[in-house]
């Protein structure tokens, strides 16, 4: 079985070990960034060395950045921080947010980390299962070694630096640096240090031997490291691919994958293979809307470095080896939407085979929407399009077929070719933002209207809601995301009442009832509604649930404002 993922792009792979706030001051001997070649059987055991040189790097990789104790319950949070559990600040109700709008995520807090500062929901926030296994098991490996200490004849004399000295500043504490004398080498002298709260996080500190020479604690911490690394290296493998991992993703059930890996996930399902719990993640996982677990990608860097740079070269050989192939085939002819239904009737010759083809293999190809090229040699398609599934398929004796296909997801065309007539494309996937950033863009847009803290920290009492209207159109950034959808359902409703031609049962047999979840009421509404099939096109480049429902309450503004007219002229 072959550990490297098919699909993965070079470009998602982290050449070093991503910028972290918890990242100590840059060091001679840092080796957290991933070498950019495979590493020799020499250089390997260099990075060993080096990596046991900076001990003060290894015992901050197992620190809190908050309470600098070492993590218990670690918790990763969706900025790709890890802190205690106990770290987390109090929690507040949450405002200015009506999708999801569940009740499990109106709870929430501000990061701790400064460098993040933004507001996460409680349940993104799950007790990260890899961190914590693996820090059990440093826990255990620091023990058995710090018992064999006791026993023998080396001792670890501990400097707490001066952080102002440390930065070259003469110093603004009168008091003496704290030194301490500790049984083992450094490694496991710097661990119980942090273990009993003594040494803060950001603290540096330097070492001298107690009774035995340099060489010797040099020795001791090396085969103490080495320990570690045996050890914790079982718990650092995607329990996808089996391998070690490589840009590690933590889901807000707190199972670890590569991002490649959860991205093939996702694709078919959006539930954990672990816990079977529902995620809601884009399949692209882009890295700005779900940044790695960055206390992962360190201690991965850290102690393989050279394993992850052979991972690193054979995904990039292997896209290399791929570029010349095509993703997926194309049918040219009108627009599909993900979750919609679509029937075809497939008789082209070029395209009958294009079927066949597709039902040999995973049944899913993607429709893009007829266009007059722009220039000659230019595509006769928009590059946008939507991957269809076919869910039934029925035969004629002639070869024609009638298809019934399901929208699946969102494309957009890199690049094109021709086989046999029809038109193959490399495509890349186009996706939502994710929940927390929906979350965050509904309420910048409309918290002038719903409230906001005070400056004690209490919130404000929220305007109520009111109820929807076509007058709520006027400026569709101060209307909640529920109201949105309230508007269309309601004009709907309107439409049903009088009789509109384009809402027959025979329509509503084929796309259902009219739906009141945000995320599918854009595709339903674009799916049934008489517009420009250029007008509707604009959903499938949109990136935000929110942006489409004003997309659609547009639509519901403008085609009223065009029956008031055409009624005012009678």
């Amino acid at each position: 079985m072959s550990s490297l993922p098919a699909h993965i792009n070079s470009t998602d792979l982290p050449t070093s070990a991503p910028d972290d706030l918890d990242s100590p001051p840059h060091t001679e001997n840092n080796n957290s960034d991933v070498p950019t070649s495979h590493s020799p059987p020499a250089a390997a055991a260099e990075l060993l060395l080096n990596a046991v040189k900076d001990v003060r790097q290894i015992i901050r990789l197992v620190q809190c950045p908050i309470c600098s104790n070492i993590l218990r319950e670690p918790t990763t949070l969706p900025c790709g921080h890890s802190i205690c559990k106990g770290c987390i600040p109090r929690t507040h109700r949450r405002i200015g947010i009506t999708y999801p709008g569940t009740d499990s995520r109106m709870s929430g807090f501000i990061c701790p980390i400064p460098d993040c500062e933004k507001e996460h929901a409680v349940e993104d926030c799950a007790l990260d299962v890899t961190l914590n296994k693996t820090l059990a098991i440093v826990k255990d490996t620091i023990e058995l070694d710090r018992d064999a200490a006791g026993s023998s004849e080396v001792f670890t004399h501990i400097h707490i630096q001066d952080r102002w000295g440390v930065a070259g500043l003469p110093s603004l504490e009168e008091t003496e640096p704290e030194s301490r004398v500790l049984n083992g080498g450094r490694i496991v002298a710097t661990y119980t240090l942090a273990e009993t709260g003594k040494l803060d996080y950001r603290g540096e500190v330097s070492y001298s031997s107690v009774g035995v020479s340099d060489d010797d604690v040099e020795a001791v911490d090396l085969r103490v490291f080495a320990r570690l690394k045996e050890s914790v290296r079982a718990e650092m493998d995607c329990q996808v691919c089996y391998a070690l991992f490589l840009d590690p993703m933590t889901t807000t059930c707190g199972h670890t994958f590569c991002r490649s890996c959860l991205q093939r996930i996702l694709d078919h399902s959006h539930l954990c293979p672990i816990c079977r719990r529902e995620l809601s993640m884009q399949s692209r996982l882009d890295p700005q809307s779900f940044p790695s677990n960055k206390r992962l990608c360190k201690i991965i860097n850290g102690f393989w470095a050279d394993l992850v740079a052979v991972r690193t070269q054979a995904h990039r050989d292997e896209g290399q080896a791929n570029s010349e192939g095509f993703d997926i085939p194309l049918f040219v002819c009108t627009l599909a939407f993900p979750s919609m239904p679509l029937f075809l009737h497939v008789f082209e010759p070029r395209y009958r085979l294009m079927i066949e083809r597709a039902m040999e293999g995973n049944r899913t190809f993607g429709m893009v929407l007829h266009s007059m090229p722009a220039a000659r040699g230019e595509p006769n398609f928009k590059e946008l399009g939507t991957i269809l599934r076919i869910v039934n398929i029925a035969f004629f004796p002639d070869g024609r077929s009638l298809l019934e296909t399901v929208g699946v997801s969102r494309f957009r065309v890199t690049r094109h070719g021709w086989k046999d007539g029809y038109v193959v494309a490399n495509i890349e996937r186009v996706d939502d933002i994710s929940v927390a950033e929906e979350e965050a863009l509904e309420a910048s847009e409309t918290m002038g209207r719903n409230g906001a803290p005070s400056e004690s920290g209490d919130l404000v009492e929220e305007i109520p809601s009111r109820s929807p209207s076509p007058g709520l159109l006027e400026d569709l950034n101060t209307v909640s995301t529920r109201e949105l959808v309230d508007v269309g359902v309601e004009f709907v409703r309107r439409m049903r009442a009088q009789s509109a031609f384009w809402l027959t049962t025979r329509t509503l047999s084929i796309y259902g009832n009219c739906p009141t979840d945000p995320v599918t009421f854009p595709w339903w509404f674009a799916s049934i509604l008489p517009v420009k099939d250029e007008e509707k096109y604009k959903l499938l480049g949109t990136s935000s649930v929110r942006e489409r429902l004003k997309i659609c309450c547009r639509w519901i503004a403008e085609w009223e404002s065009s029956r008031w007219l055409a009624t005012s002229s009678l």
